[in-house]
């Protein structure tokens, strides 16, 4: 309840309502100059261009949706359709349950949207709040409701670390309780995301800066038991969100409450068609129709996560709704579920965005780095989803024989891994200033005496613990693991094993068969037979799967993988021919001869570049 001296919060915090009443709502990196003593190491002479308001604007978006009275996803054109379901009416939308602490769940993010239009007139402010997780210190996973339709770099706060919402005072002073406040700079919402029937409610936020707050780890698209075994049982919710079906009031301190998952059966006998099995998973007891017997998500859980064992296995979607107008009893309607977007079935689209290869920072599309042989300049060509845009210069990119771009820090800016001729490694990492409104290029040694190195990889997160390692073959034959430690150090490396020296090519940058465990794309030597490495997310000799064969390409001369080159979720493939044209292949997921969707041309006249990342 809002104490004393506290500036009354409108909002309603909600999740999208869907009308009938439901819902609520080559190589893949970047190579730079060599480190021979007489040559100078390159810098890249681009700079990320990143929008860093202050923390009184922050604060004032704050307080702006806190008196908010909008609903993430009814605020532009509403949805509508019809259905038999025991509840007339439902939407995406924690009563019952117990407060909790920041430190049960520290990965709990308040997400902040206020418009105010630009007037004075205060009718026309546009203000809500919803839930999220932090995925990795600069992603956000939340509802695509939450999302779809709004600016959030413009308009959006992310608040972490904090078990109490912001208060503003009557003076307009905003305290954020210990929480850390921090801007957007771009969104991401599933591709087919449909507001009409709430389907595909998954999105990701990108941060201007990371945060200090733990991430947490999403389950993987083959994670059955904690959907249908005994863990399934013991699913938490956490949020902020309304406290009882009669009145508009949300928790002030963060809740938690046990939900049990339920069958694809039971939920479909509540919901009917509105119930969507693969991409849904409801949980929960059903509800009895009143506050004081059931245990629900509602307004403002929007967006937060639902865990088992240490790991989202769902987002906070929609809930029923009685359609009464005269009343404000839902979430507790009887005989429904609170309804969650099945993260097993998006991790690997959830994958492309926590680990992306934006070079530009503006879009959600891997970038490609070019080196011209004849100048040694470097080239950042930005992809326009199947073509690219005008490219543009890095500088000079002398001295180098390999690159690579990876985030190394975690930080959200492309860093660029690149051997000299000498032999050294380096990492080329941008470092924000103290005011965060401008910052220069750091470089770092990381290895030593790897010019014997036939490969070097930078393929993400390869081990399991969604911090991005390295991969290299080295003169002998054999794959090593370097895990990474989230600071552009390494630990100790782990043997996979012999035999690679068979493959003229290997690449990777991403997941390319949807499980959101990074891959590898090899090219034998002798038969051009191009093979799939499916990442287990282990070390050493458990790391990669059997290859399975994907296609025969003996006449290719360049490969790169850059990640989610085309934007939809899936890790693409390029390739250029003996005449110099370069080709994307789309990824499909799939980990079959199928891998690949038909190619789109890029242009020809791409001979002129030595090196692609």
């Amino acid at each position: 309840m809002p104490g004393a001296g506290r500036h009354r919060r409108r909002i309603r915090f909600a999740l999208p309502v869907a009308a009938a009443g439901i819902a609520a709502a080559v190589t893949a990196a970047v190579l730079t100059t060599s480190a021979g003593a007489a040559t100078a190491l390159p810098t890249p002479t681009a700079k990320p261009v990143v929008s860093q308001p202050s923390l009184a604007t922050l604060k004032k978006r704050v307080a702006g949706a806190e008196a908010g009275d909008d609903i993430a996803g009814q605020t532009t054109t509403k949805s509508s359709r019809s259905a038999s379901t025991t509840a007339t009416t439902a939407s995406p939308k924690i009563i019952g349950g117990t407060t909790t602490t920041i430190s049960t769940a520290p990965y709990m993010a308040q997400l902040w949207y206020y418009d105010d239009k630009g007037t004075t007139d205060e009718s026309d402010d546009l203000g809500f709040f919803c839930g999220g997780s932090v995925v990795s210190p600069t992603k956000i996973l939340t509802a695509s409701h939450c999302v779809k339709g709004y600016n959030w770099a413009k308009y959006g706060v992310v608040v972490t670390s904090a078990t109490v919402l912001p208060t503003t005072d009557a003076d307009n002073n905003t305290d954020l309780h210990g929480g850390q406040a921090t801007a957007v700079l771009r969104q991401w919402n599933h591709p087919s995301y449909n507001a009409a029937t709430i389907d595909n409610d998954v999105a990701v936020l990108t941060l201007s800066a990371p945060v200090k707050a733990t991430p947490i780890r999403l389950t993987t698209n083959t994670d059955t038991t904690s959907y249908t075994g005994t863990a399934a049982k013991t699913a938490k919710v956490y949020g902020w969100g309304r406290t009882s079906s009669s009145s508009e009031d949300i928790s002030e301190t963060l809740k938690t409450a046990s939900l049990p998952i339920q069958s694809d059966a039971t939920c479909a006998a509540a919901y009917g068609s509105l119930y969507i099995k693969g991409h849904n998973v409801c949980a929960g007891e059903a509800a009895t129709g009143s506050d004081t017997t059931t245990t629900a998500i509602c307004n403002g859980d929007s967006g937060g996560p639902l865990v088992v064992a240490g790991r989202i296995v769902g987002v906070v979607s929609w809930s029923a709704d009685d359609g009464d107008a005269t009343t404000v009893n839902d979430c507790v309607v009887e005989g429904t579920y609170g309804v969650f977007a099945k993260v097993s079935a998006y991790v690997g689209a959830a994958y492309a965005q926590i680990d992306d290869g934006n070079l530009s920072y503006t879009d959600n599309k891997a970038d490609i780095y070019a080196r011209k042989s004849s100048t040694k300049v470097g080239y950042e060509l930005d992809s326009k989803g199947t073509s690219l845009a005008t490219r543009q210069s890095l500088g000079d990119w002398s001295g180098v024989n390999l690159v690579r771009s990876a985030d190394l820090n975690r930080d959200g800016f492309q860093d660029y891994v690149y051997r000299t001729t000498a032999g050294a490694v380096y990492w080329d990492h941008f470092v924000l200033n103290s005011t965060r409104d401008d910052g220069s290029w750091v470089s770092t040694k990381i290895f030593t005496n790897w010019k014997t190195r036939t490969r070097i990889v930078a393929p993400g997160d390869v081990t399991g613990d969604y911090l991005p390692d390295l991969v290299s073959v080295d003169s002998s034959g054999v794959l090593w693991i370097y895990p990474g430690k989230g600071n552009g150090t390494f630990s100790s490396p782990s043997r996979v094993g012999g035999g690679w020296s068979q493959y003229n090519a290997l690449v990777g940058k991403g997941d390319f068969n949807g499980d959101g465990k990074a891959d590898l794309i090899a090219r034998n030597k002798s038969t051009g037979a191009v093979y799939l490495y499916k990442g287990a997310g282990k070390s050493g000799t458990g790391a990669f799967a059997a290859r399975i064969k994907v296609r025969s390409w003996p006449s290719y001369n360049a490969f790169d993988a850059v990640g989610d080159f085309t934007g939809d979720g899936k890790a693409d493939l390029l390739i250029r021919n003996a005449g110099g044209s370069l080709y994307v292949y789309p990824g499909t997921g799939k980990a079959t001869s199928e891998i690949f969707g038909t190619a789109k041309s890029l242009g020809t006249g791409f001979q002129q570049y030595d090196i692609f990342g």
